[in-house]
């Protein structure tokens, strides 16, 4: 079981946002895949704690008060484990994009995000953002291809 988070990075001036195009790091399960940032919990976080750590190894950005949306269970996403996922925004942020060992960073405008190679669940789950409904959903694919999903909004 891992446990992660997940984080989109909105600029409201801007009308965009930060997304992160994962095109340099090997053997990568999101290999030419668009995603929000984030990553695993290290021992003793909070999400909240984990979501600010890593917006800001991956992009330099120093994020204040994410808002949490919800939570996702991808079941044997890697093949290996279970994921689960707390997913959050972020629109006060501070600093300057960094070059990202991650991947490509680049700010998309908000009507074209989910024009982009996403997983199919992500252009499911970003509406739901915009809704502003906290959710709990799973996920499951199988050989990178989304077969079913369930969500209950509270």
């Amino acid at each position: 079981m891992k446990l992660a988070t997940l984080c989109y990075v909105i600029d409201r001036m801007k009308n965009s946002t930060l997304m992160l195009h994962r095109v340099k790091k090997e053997n990568d399960v999101h290999e030419g895949k668009w995603n929000g940032l984030g990553g695993k919990l290290e021992i003793g976080e909070t999400p909240e704690d984990c979501v600010i750590r890593e917006v800001k190894e991956e992009s330099g950005l120093t994020i204040i008060n994410p808002k949490l949306h919800g939570f996702i269970t991808f079941p044997l996403f890697d093949g290996v484990d279970d994921w689960y996922v707390f997913v959050f925004t972020a629109e006060n942020f501070s600093g300057e994009l960094i070059d990202s060992a991650e991947g490509i960073l680049e700010w998309i405008p908000n009507e074209g995000v989910t024009s982009l190679n996403l997983w199919d669940g992500d252009a499911i789950f970003l509406n739901w953002l915009k809704e502003d409904k906290f959710f709990s959903a799973k996920f499951v694919y199988e050989k990178g291809k989304l077969k079913s999903h369930l969500v209950s909004f509270y």
